[in-house]
């Protein structure tokens, strides 16, 4: 009898391998033929170059972030009563300046991205492609993360650095919380603000990565090419 499940345990193990295979190299198109591995890889490429194209070069220009309420950065919890402090005292204007010369920083650091993630576009599998086009709704984006994020920190990180001075958000957040620091009974802050912005610019950029990604998979119309069309048609029938 345990001989029989065995054998039978194996029967079904290799028809669910083999019936895999079968719809990982023969998803039909939906034009009555099929599609090959390299066309739903080539698909899945098309939308990440999307994203990449459409949403994280708008981050790169000015008010990318700073506009933009999905991705703004603002100020730590530590430094939100840095902010509250100085504008009991009549210096708001400083408080936003502050605001905006971090978020020109993610601005100037995201422009180094690009690269990084086209790399990453280029090393796609098709076993990669399948699941990415099969699975949740933020699939590529998570792909993307995986692939690129500590490549980025170590590309944003010496940028946000360097931009604090081109931008001169070095100066003006020394000013602002040496006048912060100077309020009677607040507790002094120095805070790294590098690694906060640098953790912000990572998320600004694949929030929007995901906006186009979820374009993609529910609006028809932001299909822009025939392969993706195709490709994502796969998505919606299954």
């Amino acid at each position: 009898m345990i001989k029989r499940v065995l054998v039978l345990l194996m029967v079904v193990q290799f028809t669910g391998c083999a019936e895999l295979q079968k719809i990982a190299s023969q998803l039909p198109n939906g034009a009555g033929g099929v599609l090959t591995q390299e066309q739903i890889g080539n698909g899945l490429r098309q939308a990440l170059d999307n994203g990449i194209q459409n949403q994280v070069t708008k981050l790169t220009s000015k008010d990318g972030f700073y506009r933009n309420e999905l991705v703004k950065i603002l100020l730590p919890k530590e430094l939100q009563s840095v902010d509250k402090g100085l504008r009991k005292i009549g210096l708001g204007n400083l408080a936003d300046e502050g605001i905006k010369v971090l978020n020109r920083a993610a601005e100037d650091a995201v422009k180094t991205a690009t690269p990084i993630f086209v790399d990453a576009v280029k090393e796609i599998t098709f076993n990669d492609a399948k699941n990415i086009l099969l699975g949740e709704q933020n699939a590529a984006t998570s792909y993307l993360k995986t692939k690129t994020n500590d490549k980025l920190y170590q590309s944003f990180r010496p940028v946000i650095n360097s931009s604090f001075s081109k931008v001169g958000a070095d100066k003006i957040w020394s000013n602002l919380i040496t006048k912060y620091n100077a309020i009677p009974f607040t507790k002094n802050v120095n805070p790294d603000l590098t690694s906060y912005v640098t953790e912000q610019a990572l998320q600004g950029v694949f929030t929007m990565i995901e906006v186009e990604e979820k374009g993609i998979r529910e609006k028809v119309g932001l299909r822009n090419t025939a392969l993706l069309q195709k490709v994502f048609a796969l998505q919606d029938n299954r």
